[in-house]
């Protein structure tokens, strides 16, 4: 059941999905804070007034704002770091598993005498000509 798990969790598709939700949580995060810590005290600054939800802005919170991207950028480092090592791992597997000899079935073996016979026949009639 593991192994049946870490193959569907390490499928392309599904790591896609995870990083996507993950990166767009924290960018979640920066628009947030965009609208709550920048946007709204200047739009208070402009009407007059800040008190939209009962809370008053006092001042632009650029700190926050700056702290959320730093978050963000952390976060997606991490993430970066996380998939390039799970691509590694995986590059490393499938060149072993190339690197196996690929033993031909019977079927392909006849094919590949006949394909050498055909080519050994052309090769005659072009000798002959």
């Amino acid at each position: 059941m593991f192994e049946e798990f870490k193959k569907f969790a390490l499928k392309g598709n599904v790591l896609d999905l995870a990083v996507g939700v993950i990166i767009g949580g924290a960018f979640g995060k920066i628009v947030s804070s965009l609208v709550a810590d920048i946007m709204m005290p200047v739009i208070g600054l402009i009407i007059g007034k800040s008190n939209f939800t009962g809370l008053v802005f006092h001042e632009i919170k650029y700190g926050s704002f700056i702290q959320t991207v730093i978050d963000f950028l952390i976060i997606s480092i991490s993430v970066f770091f996380f998939v390039r090592l799970l691509n590694r791992l995986s590059f490393r597997k499938k060149v072993a598993e190339e690197a196996k000899p690929v033993v031909p079935t019977k079927e392909e073996a006849l094919l590949i005498e006949i394909r050498d016979l055909l080519k050994e026949q052309v090769k005659n009639q072009k000798d002959i000509s």
